[in-house]
């Protein structure tokens, strides 16, 4: 019985595809985590609006080296989201705000911490543990009033790096 070898090929092929699909590498997540409410800058932008680039699409990858104090986490990609006079729609809120984070990819949490310019206005602990989907934290913004950019600042706990979100703000 003479079997044809591009038959076996075939045949062979088709066995080990699955077990290749299977056993291959998982792709990385580039989604993780921003201030959905009241509405970040780069929520701003996913929802149209505020005109932007590449953000639009990705408002959860603002990540860059914890330590940092800007809205764009140094990804020079969002180097829009540092630019005050962008068009950036202030929320009108009190001297307390609920903060609430969205996260697509979910990863163990030092703290959140919540600037006003220089002055830290909260410090939240993640307990080194995974957050749920949605996340709100109440924040007091002390003696601050009028327009402000509160930078939120999630620090995870399983990498060097942190998530930045900037929020506009009319404080009454």
């Amino acid at each position: 019985m003479k079997i044809n070898r591009k038959l076996v090929a075939a045949l062979a092929g088709a066995a080990v595809a699955p077990v290749l699909v299977v056993a291959g590498p998982a792709g990385v997540a580039s989604a993780h985590g921003y201030v959905n409410a009241p509405a970040s800058r780069q929520a701003q932008c996913a929802q149209n609006v505020v005109p932007c680039g590449s953000i639009k699409y990705e408002p959860q990858s603002v990540e860059g080296p914890k330590g940092l104090r800007s809205c764009n986490g140094g990804n020079a990609a969002f180097a829009e989201l540092n630019d005050n006079n962008k068009g950036w729609r202030a929320t009108s809120v009190g001297r307390t705000v609920n903060f609430t984070w969205t996260f697509t990819a979910r990863h163990r949490t030092t703290n959140y911490e919540y600037y006003i310019g220089g002055d830290k206005v909260a410090d939240v602990s993640g307990n080194n543990q995974q957050p749920p989907a949605t996340v709100t934290h109440s924040v007091n913004l002390g003696n601050h009033t009028g327009r402000q950019t509160v930078l939120a600042i999630w620090n995870i706990a399983d990498t060097g790096n942190a998530f930045y979100a900037c929020i506009d703000l009319q404080v009454g």
